[in-house]
């Protein structure tokens, strides 16, 4: 069952650190792509919104999928302890709190992936609105 503490630790939350890397990765691409926008280069509102928006549902998967991932390491942590507590019988408290402390780092981590995450995709959606409004002002019509 050793396998299963190492599942834990090295695949749950190296995924999860993986998808917090690729999340930061695209918000900071997605923000200098805003930053340096040119809405007069996009002649109808649909192509300047469609690369506005380029990316961002990566964002949204991994804020809204990370708790998930997160919280299958915790239940991977309490199975262990529990069959090492079945397997053992009577242990060591010391055992026991070692594997509800996996369980728990693992949700943790997935909600430290998930907020920003989610922060971030709010962010960068509210400022490719606001892009796509300057344009409607700025032509005064949307052109489909």
């Amino acid at each position: 069952m050793e396998w299963l503490r190492v599942a834990v630790d090295y695949g749950i939350i190296g995924l999860l650190t993986v998808m917090s890397i690729i999340a930061v990765g695209i918000a900071i691409e997605r923000h200098l792509v805003y930053k340096h926008i040119r809405i007069d280069d996009f002649p109808d509102k649909k192509s300047l919104e469609l690369n506005l928006t380029s990316k961002l549902h990566i964002i949204a998967t991994i804020g809204s999928n990370a708790p998930y991932i997160g919280l299958l390491g915790t239940v991977l942590g309490i199975m262990l302890t529990f069959y090492t507590m079945g397997k053992e019988g009577f242990m060591d408290t010391s055992k026991i709190m070692v594997g509800l402390a996996l369980a728990l780092k693992a949700t943790a981590i997935g909600l430290l992936v998930a907020i920003p995450s989610v922060t971030f995709y709010n962010f960068l959606l509210r400022k490719a609105k606001v892009l796509m409004m300057q344009w409607e002002m700025k032509n005064g019509r949307e052109r489909v």
